[in-house]
């Protein structure tokens, strides 16, 4: 077999099914190969980032490893923003990069690129391959290391002349790493410590994040939290880890997370006009923090140093470079969390905690009523030029973007696979849809990466077709990866997008209303001379890739245009026009702290 018939042979025995991939001079060896496979489709992407982005979405969705290929030189860097984020996100990536022939590396030979040390920050392995007879083994080893332990993305860089070369393959059945212990395991003395400081406390809380979907933890969390009574909240990771809809979620907490979920972890305090001024408790927050699946990211600690400030803290993490990196930790376990929560549960049944935790479960249902996720239609929304302009005359029938996450809420009874872009439309969806299962929400959060979610929403909509799956995006977060819409359509994938249209950048918009007195520092996308016109007109656009679409200016048309879009078995994009002046709220400035929580009034 040659080389290329050997990597397509191993992908076959690793289960993939799917793989997104661009094809070029270094890398049409594997796809020739490819055309012969009766096991693997190929969905061919119109940018490479587009194609790790559905490879990421695919993983996410599934659990299961996500495949990506392209050509070596710039269609393998286009593939490093894909890569970044699956090493950010913990999401399990196989990137697999054509390379010039051996004997041309290191010669500037065309379009040659050291993919394998270009990579290496953001990878949690990398091979280049140099002999035909390792491939096998170095596949095997990709997909175990891509899939175990705390996952992550894996670079396969292949020469092409070892994709040219023959060779009889030997295909390992099981893989040996020396020194990778993917799987260790929390001692009972360690767990029974956690089953103590939980009797002595009074105000626990359950903090996890996406390691609790990725370790397939989620019914041991809910045991646990149902057995011990812990109230529970995520970061924007780990929604759908814990259900949303159960009385002791706190939701997600963090920069733009629930009020009630910061209060609850950090204190409530009364509320700071400047940074300098002493902060004043109202109410104390957690005295006991148990962090399972979490890495302390700064979008929620804000000031790391107050974060739970005076709580003993739990952190039971698998990766032990994540124990005590931002915040260090009373109580550090390295474990996986699916058999530590198991093995607490085990405990449990034995020996119940007593406690009820009462005036707390009271005081966070206090916090809940006095500050819920919500919005309003202000006076400054509906005299903004902006909305006049487009409205013309029926501004109060103007369409916020949390209206319509409410609304799609409604409609698919909360059971529909969001992706999201990045900025404020990635914020709204995640307060406004209530999650209740795990790889529901699709996100890039880590590194933030505009141009994610309607790539991510076709590879999820491939693993999952039983499912909605819809792509909550902005104008400027679309249109970075736009072209994908010809995949959809060619590929028939019904994979759907709500665009909230408001023209700017909104994310950097509010930034620049809160701290830089309003001055637009180059955050206007649309016309500037003739701001009455949107642009670009999506409509057209998406015609242009004869996927449908509709723009929705009026809260009155919402509703049956939402309908037409979730009984479509079709890409179909609905482009909504909301107004710029809206900001996501509740809103902790970045390293500042809940003092400095600034609230919707």
């Amino acid at each position: 077999m040659s080389g290329s018939e050997i990597l397509v042979a191993c992908l076959e025995r690793e289960g993939v099914d799917t793989i997104f991939a661009y094809p070029g001079g270094a890398s049409m060896e594997v796809h020739q190969a490819l055309t012969r496979s009766k096991k693997i489709r190929v969905v061919l992407p119109r940018h490479e980032q587009g194609g790790a982005f559905a490879a990421e979405g695919y993983a996410r969705a599934t659990g299961k490893a996500g495949v990506c290929m392209a050509t070596s030189g710039p269609g393998a860097t286009n593939l490093v923003t894909g890569i970044a984020d699956a090493y950010m996100d913990s999401v399990p990536l196989i990137a697999i990069t054509g390379q010039v022939p051996q004997h041309m590396i290191g010669k500037g030979a065309f379009q040659e690129t050291d993919f394998f040390g270009l990579t290496l920050p953001i990878v949690k392995h990398s091979y280049l391959v140099t002999d035909i007879n390792d491939l096998p083994r170095i596949v095997k080893e990709a997909f175990y290391l891509a899939q175990t332990g705390r996952p992550g993305p894996v670079v396969i860089d292949l020469p092409k002349n070892v994709q040219q070369a023959r060779t009889q393959p030997v295909f390992p059945s099981e893989v040996h790493i020396r020194g990778y212990d993917p799987c260790p395991k929390a001692s009972d003395l360690e767990l029974n410590e956690i089953i103590g400081l939980i009797e002595k406390s009074e105000r626990p809380v359950l903090y996890v994040g996406g390691g609790i979907i990725t370790g397939n933890a989620s019914e041991e969390l809910r045991e646990f939290a149902e057995r011990t009574q812990i109230p529970v909240t995520t970061t924007i990771m780990g929604c759908g880890a814990f259900p949303e809809t159960h009385p002791l979620s706190l939701r997600w907490l963090g920069m733009h997370g629930a009020a009630y979920a910061n209060w609850a972890v950090n204190g409530e305090f009364e509320p700071r006009k400047s940074p300098n001024e002493p902060m004043r408790k109202i109410a104390p927050g957690a005295d006991l923090l148990l962090a399972f699946g979490v890495r302390f990211d700064d979008r929620v600690t804000g000031k790391v140093d107050k974060f739970c400030e005076g709580g003993t803290i739990v952190h039971l993490d698998i990766d032990p470079s994540e124990i005590n990196k931002n915040k260090p930790a009373n109580l550090p376990i390295v474990s996986d969390v699916k058999y530590a929560l198991g093995r607490l549960n085990e405990m449990l049944r034995r020996r119940p905690i007593q406690k009820k935790f009462t005036r707390w479960h009271e005081q966070i249902q206090a916090w809940k009523q006095k500050a819920p996720f919500t919005y309003r239609v202000t006076e400054e929304v509906l005299k903004s030029q902006h909305m006049r302009d487009h409205l013309q005359g029926r501004e109060h029938e103007v369409i916020l973007p949390q209206m319509v996450i409410e609304l799609l809420y409604e409609m698919t009874q909360g059971e529909a696979i969001l992706t999201t872009g990045v900025g404020q439309h990635q914020m709204w969806a995640g307060q406004f849809y209530k999650f209740k299962y795990p790889r529901q929400f699709l996100t890039s959060a880590g590194l933030g990466a505009m141009g994610y979610g309607y790539p991510a929403a076709i590879g999820a909509k491939v693993a999952r077709p039983d499912k909605q799956v819809i792509d909550i995006d902005g104008d400027g977060s679309f249109l970075m990866n736009v072209q994908e819409l010809a995949t959809a359509h060619i590929e028939h994938i019904a994979a759907k997008a709500i665009i909230l249209n408001n023209q700017p950048l909104g994310m950097v918009v509010q930034g620049e209303d809160r701290f830089y007195q309003g001055n637009r520092g180059h955050t206007y996308l649309g016309d500037p001379e003739n701001r009455k016109q949107i642009y670009p007109d999506y409509v057209a656009l998406c015609a242009s890739f004869n996927v449908k679409c509709e723009r929705v200016m009026y809260r009155s048309e919402l509703r049956a245009a939402m309908q037409r879009m979730l009984d479509a078995d079709e890409p179909y994009v609905l482009d909504v026009i909301v107004p710029y002046t809206e900001h996501v709220l509740p809103f902790i400035p970045a390293g500042r702290t809940v003092a400095d929580m600034m609230l919707q009034t």
